[in-house]
């Protein structure tokens, strides 16, 4: 028997957690976390889901070209070189017809994004976009508009905190598990934990308070908070004093937003929203309130995850221990950039960004905003566009407005490992083999114990399927950017390790090269310093509101009230899937085929429903979305209904998520327009539903869901 154990990295979802791979004969027999990981994280289902993933036949199994209209699923099967020769003679037909900046990429971004940049700039087009305006950008934009440093830069001081605050943040479902053991922890240590969201979450369970919000106004409640601090006294006025600026400023702005008016506002007692403030100021500064995650939900999420962060600041726990603390990084090993092979294209870009946005991350972009362009064809044409692991027809709203888009492009290519919407509307489908049978490149982690890390192949694709760096790698060839073409991914990891003293066999051991012996903890006494344009924690945000021209200290916008008998739409993750591309998996589809539409009960008998029964979610134009059972809870906000995001599959080749659940993309009408001024990000849960009693069979919901 021939046995092996690879050190390797989990693709199941965005966390990429360090995995430990047990081979048997050529099949992965056992997989589990990394035991040597500096983060003690471990496997969620997701990731025990990986071998299914790898077994299942129901996925894209070589290169497809479009045989037929876009759409309609009609495909020739071709060989890796037609494929590669395809893509690259239609790449240079819209390069010389209408210049390099006519290619867009979209990324689902993370840690190995450092190849198709660099594929990106050779070609030279500035044109990357992620997912992030339908997921973090408010809340990276926040923190760069708080303290000048982006989402992840300063790390959340989970060991020492004494109150967490998770406004919409279901840490125990939606599922870093290193993150979440490190939030158990702390409350093993005494940590008090105080969740805010529309429904009682697996984390609202566990958590010491739960403050049910209307949904759309949790900048009403943060408002209040910040009277109360002031007004009492109860902020640090040391801290404020040396490390802040724009207080007087926010002092004003929220002198009327008394907990009374918030109660009004948000239905949350004054009483309780008192509580929390004194709260707070008794664990200072050892405090975080979370500043979120996905905050593409409301036009004002940005300023939630704006206030969330001012409210640290205010108790003296932004940059000290026990809050959100940025790590020190002075002696620190760096991987040779691939991006820095070849000149950062000078042309603007078609989203705006950098230009009609200065403030806004280029690294991130604005997919919507790339979207409308496409359509107009302004400032410029885009004429193809390669999807690479991101599924626009299934993460973005309104997926018909999507298409209309998409209708401009000469080439449309789908890099995908499974079968997706995005996928199914392409021109060209290049499989990307599982995470089990590729390498990528090498990856960094910060934090306060940096380290490099290593996804290696445990087995072979069972299908003809190819790893990332393989498929740039073709490409580049056929286009002349001979420095992303390696013969060997150990020749690409000694090209990245160049300059630092390590070679690919350093990681053998573990998977993992840690790049400091010690925590690289700041020193308690170090002076704060921060990336703002004052240098200090702006609480006004002032820096930015001079780039942006949007006033950062806005009233509260309530959010209308529902037509007579609509509900408002809230979405959000669950532990068992993964967005959209986890509800075919053969283990994850039996364990929860079917996401049910929450609900409070008191609305259901309003609506003629009861436990048992399935209705149809229907978008404010009257279409349907799909059907599922509903699931009865009385914490869930009477005017709301919840979905898990990623269901509603409707490609015949996915027998097992086919018609199965809500596609809540497609309930968000106009939704690409739909922008929170602030930040960038998509306003997804601005909508109004409808539910429709119906009479069927259909399967089993299952009733556990996560945001």
């Amino acid at each position: 028997m021939d046995c092996k154990t690879v050190y390797s990295v989990c693709g199941m979802c965005a966390v990429r957690c360090p995995i430990v791979v047990e081979v048997e004969d050529g099949r992965v027999r056992r997989i589990a976390g990394n035991p040597h990981a500096p983060a003690k994280g471990g496997l969620c289902a997701k990731g025990a889901a990986g071998i299914a993933f790898e077994e299942d036949d129901e996925r894209p199994q070589g290169p497809l070209l479009r045989d037929g209209p876009r759409g309609a699923g009609k495909w020739r099967p071709v060989s890796w070189d037609e494929a590669l020769d395809h893509v690259a003679e239609r790449l240079k037909a819209c390069m010389d017809r209408h210049g390099p900046q006519t290619l867009l990429w979209a990324d689902r971004d993370g840690p190995f994004k450092d190849l198709p940049r660099a594929f990106m700039r050779g070609l030279g087009s500035p044109n990357v976009c992620t997912h992030s305006p339908a997921c973090d950008l408010n809340v990276h934009h926040a923190c760069k508009a708080v303290t000048g440093h982006g989402r992840g830069d300063l790390v959340l001081d989970y060991d020492h905190c004494r109150h967490l605050v998770l406004q919409s943040r279901n840490v125990f479902e939606a599922l870093n598990v290193a993150e979440a053991n490190k939030v158990l922890g702390a409350m093993g240590k005494g940590c008090r934990l105080t969740v805010i969201d529309v429904r009682p979450t697996v984390t609202a369970a566990k958590a010491h308070d739960f403050l049910r919000v209307l949904p759309g106004s949790d900048y009403a409640l943060n408002l209040a908070v910040i009277h109360v601090l002031i007004r009492d006294g109860l902020y640090d006025r040391e801290y404020v004093a040396a490390n802040t600026t724009g207080f007087e400023r926010l002092a004003a702005a929220t002198a009327s937003c008394t907990p009374a008016w918030a109660e009004a506002q948000t239905g949350v007692q004054a009483s309780e929203i008192e509580k929390l403030c004194r709260d707070l100021a008794s664990a200072a500064p050892h405090v975080i309130w979370h500043p979120g995650w996905m905050a593409s939900r409301y036009r004002q999420s940005f300023q939630v995850s704006r206030t969330a962060q001012v409210i640290t600041a205010l108790l003296g726990g932004v940059g000290r221990k026990g809050g959100m603390v940025e790590p020190r990084d002075e002696g620190l090993k760096a991987l040779k950039s691939l991006c820095d092979c070849y000149p950062e294209p000078a042309v603007p870009r078609a989203d705006g960004v950098g230009k009609d946005f200065p403030a806004f991350d280029t690294n991130r972009g604005l997919i919507q905003r790339a979207l409308l362009a496409m359509e107009s064809g302004r400032p410029y044409p885009l004429k193809a566009c390669i999807a690479w692991r991101h599924d626009p027809l299934q993460s973005l709203p309104d997926p018909a407005a999507v298409k209309r888009a998409l209708a401009a492009l000469d080439l449309f290519v789908s890099v995908t490992f499974s079968w997706s919407d995005t996928a199914w509307h392409a021109d060209v489908v290049l499989p990307l083999s599982p995470y089990l049978s590729r390498e990528s490149i090498i990856g960094e982690h910060g934090g306060f114990k940096p380290h490099f890390f290593l996804r290696r192949r445990a087995i072979q694709p069972r299908f003809d399927t190819r790893a990332d760096w393989e498929i740039i790698g073709g490409l580049a060839a056929r286009l002349g950017l001979d420095r992303l073409v390696f013969d060997k991914v150990e020749d690409l990891w000694r090209f990245q390790l160049e300059g630092t003293g390590l070679t690919p066999e350093a990681f053998d051991a573990t998977g993992i090269v840690e790049l400091a012996d010690a925590p690289m903890r700041p020193a308690e006494d170090a002076p704060l310093s921060f990336l703002t344009p004052s240098g200090k924690v702006e609480l006004d945000s002032a820096g930015w509101e001079a780039k942006t021209g949007v006033d950062m200290l806005p009233p509260y916008a309530p959010p209308p009230s529902p037509p007579p008998g609509a509900l408002r739409l809230t979405f959000g993750r669950m532990a068992l899937h993964t967005h959209g591309h986890t509800m075919n998996n053969p283990m994850l589809a039996r364990l929860c085929p079917e996401g049910p539409a929450w609900i409070h009960p008191e609305t259901a008998a309003g609506l003629g429903l009861a436990s048992g029964d399935r209705v149809e979610v229907l978008n404010a134009r009257g279409e349907c979305a799909g059907s599922g059972g509903i699931l009865l809870s009385e914490g869930v906000h009477p005017e709301a209904v919840f979905l898990v995001h990623g269901f509603g599959h409707r490609l015949p080749c996915e027998s097992r998520a086919f018609g199965k659940g809500v596609a809540d993309q497609e309930l968000i009408c106009d939704g690409l327009l739909q922008e929170d001024p602030g930040g960038g990000g998509l306003a997804l849960q601005e909508a109004w539903v409808t539910l429709r009693k119906v009479e069927s069979a259909g399967a089993k919901a299952c009733g556990v869901a996560g945001g």
